[in-house]
């Protein structure tokens, strides 16, 4: 078994942020990345708001440039799966794949997936005019007709910003109302760009490989009418999962199935600190992301400097 003081179980902006603070610090964190590695951003064509670029970055890049100032600073990477994970122990035990390590401290940076429609035609454009983050690419569709799939608080929040940019935002939901409080009903009900579409589905999403979403066609569940609307962009609104099932039972988890933090980036298990978006619903940015993660190193620092740990 190797034995760690740190180990980094993620490699998007928090993990690699984390292991940069730490390396920093003296330490020689191991940041198990995942396969594949580089979290969210890997899908991110084009980061206009990460501070710093002004002429924005692509997500690769800003994940490879991140990784190599780790890199610099001593920070050893291994690319495989966290498979198993042991907290009622000290120091901790992580399995990853065929090896095993034991850890002084452990920082869970595991990320959160946004869930996207499983349909063929979704993966075909992912990233070419369907994407799950109006905050991130909302921008890049100003002055053109988008859609939001979905009925419940991720949905109206994407709407509402889209509207921002976009001529025309059209809330597409299988059912007959949402499931938003009333207060954002009526913000949505209140702008003149914004109008849903209810009862109905997504049939297909049709495009080509110069511009890419096209059309979207929907299909109503109650009449089985389908119809066709020009479609420049098409955003997902059905939520997230956060990448917290190996700490089911060992950590307490909120209902939507977060790591709950306190103090900073402290869960409830003494020497295990979380961030980025495994513990954040609400923001989920790379910027923020990379926040708490220096948030998590500072807090790893202290308790490994700790003498009553």
């Amino acid at each position: 078994m190797e034995e760690k003081e740190i180990i980094i179980i993620g490699s998007g902006p928090a993990g690699l942020t984390a292991a940069i603070y730490a390396a920093r610090s003296g330490y020689v964190p191991l940041v198990i990345e995942g396969v594949p590695s580089g979290g969210q951003l890997l899908v991110t064509t084009d980061v206009e708001n990460f501070p710093g670029f002004p002429e924005g970055i692509s997500g690769p890049e800003l994940i490879e440039n991140m990784r190599k100032q780790a890199e610099r600073f001593g920070t050893q990477f291994v690319m495989k799966d966290v498979t198993g994970v042991d907290l009622s122990v000290y120091p901790f035990r992580v399995t990853a794949e065929d090896t095993e390590y034991s850890a002084k401290s452990l920082i869970i940076a595991t990320g959160a997936r946004a869930k996207y429609l499983d349909h063929p035609s979704v993966e075909k454009f992912k990233g070419r005019g369907i994407s799950a983050c109006a905050t991130c690419d909302g921008f890049f569709f100003r002055d053109n007709i988008v859609f939001v799939i979905g009925g419940g608080d991720t949905a109206a929040e994407e709407a509402l910003f889209l509207a921002r940019f976009a001529k025309e935002v059209t809330i597409v939901h299988r059912r007959d109302k949402l499931r938003t409080e009333k207060y954002v009903q009526e913000k949505l009900s209140n702008n003149p760009k914004i109008k849903i579409i209810w009862d109905s589905v997504v049939e297909d999403i049709q495009g080509s490989e110069d511009k890419g979403v096209e059309k979207i066609i929907l299909k109503n569940i109650k009449t089985g009418a389908v119809t066709e609307h020009k479609a420049d962009g098409i955003f997902m609104g059905i939520g997230y999962s956060p990448a917290t099932d190996l700490f089911r039972g060992q950590l307490d988890i909120d209902e939507g199935g977060y790591i709950i933090c306190h103090d900073g980036a402290k869960t409830s298990v003494k020497g295990v600190f979380a961030a980025g978006d495994v513990r954040d619903p609400m923001f989920r940015q790379a910027v923020a992301a990379a926040g708490t993660g220096c948030k998590a190193a500072i807090e790893v620092e202290r308790f490994l400097d700790s003498p009553d740990k």
